[in-house]
């Protein structure tokens, strides 16, 4: 390894002035800023890109990126370095927070509609709508799940999970609102289709404009704004804060802090915000 380059077995190596400019790249298009020490991150999802395109070097490949007729190349590249681990029923004491403190307070209420601003493969949105599920009845909810990924969204809809996902969903639920699979989807489970129609995707940057999904009573933001800066964030919270019914919920990660953001959220329990009534 050379002070210059970041270099696998068998990989194409990333030289440090790739790695500053596809960095640059990612937060002027998705706000996610890519800290020193994630070059082996940036290889290992963009290796095969390089030489699916027959690229030698990253500075070729990144020459593809935001190119006319490359749109769909830009997309894979944003896909991959933007696709982040999530699984069901993660940090389970806000679901337990939902159940006994939210949904009490809109049982008389027509519609309630949750929002998952970054949903990836659809996990978290689905543990919301089977919790939703168990406390009211099917045609007064809905889930809104966004993405930057297309890639991630095609799953999400799919609503198929490799059966070692289920482990975190309580047997009771996975009973009622999951199906195993059959024949070469033996490994496999299914959400059911009252659940999937009650979920909807769609693709969102949730730093650009965003699209038009209404008001929302609940708002999950989880594990994202770790990979943003103090600017970004702060803007961030502002804009889904708009989104935000008066009383409703906004919901980040443990390991994140709405602290010195300056927001007029108040915080009600680790890790859960709510907009004042009025």
């Amino acid at each position: 390894m050379t002070p210059n380059s970041v270099r696998n077995a068998g990989s194409i190596p990333l030289q440090a002035k790739e790695f500053e400019w596809i960095s640059r790249f990612l937060y002027e298009r998705t706000g996610i800023a890519l800290s020193d020490g994630k070059q082996a991150l940036v290889m290992g999802r963009l290796d095969k890109r390089l030489r699916a395109n027959g690229m030698p070097s990253y500075s070729d490949y990144f020459e593809l990126l935001g190119r006319p007729g490359y749109e769909d190349e830009t997309t894979a590249a944003i896909d991959l370095l933007t696709t982040n681990e999530t699984y069901f029923f993660r940090e389970p004491k806000h679901f337990t927070y939902l159940e006994k403190v939210v949904f009490p307070e809109y049982a008389k209420q027509r519609n309630i509609r949750i929002w998952s601003a970054a949903s990836s493969s659809g996990e978290e949105a689905y543990t919301i709508a089977m919790t939703l599920a168990e406390h009211f009845v099917t045609d007064n909810w809905e889930v809104i799940g966004t993405d930057i990924s297309t890639r991630v969204l095609e799953k999400a809809r799919r609503g198929l999970y490799p059966m070692i996902q289920a482990e975190k969903i309580p047997l009771a639920l996975l009973k009622k609102y999951c199906l195993k699979g059959k024949e070469e989807f033996e490994d496999f489970f299914l959400m059911d289709t009252p659940i999937k129609e009650r979920v909807h995707f769609s693709v969102a940057n949730l730093i650009e404009p965003l699209p038009d999904l209404g008001m929302f009573e609940v708002i999950f933001l989880r594990n994202v704004m770790i990979y943003f800066d103090a600017a970004t964030k702060k803007k961030l919270v502002h804009r889904l804060y708009e989104r935000l019914r008066p009383g409703g919920y906004f919901i980040i990660s443990h390991s994140e802090t709405l602290n010195g953001l300056e927001t007029p959220l108040k915080l009600v329990a680790p890790a859960i915000y709510q907009k004042a009534l009025s």
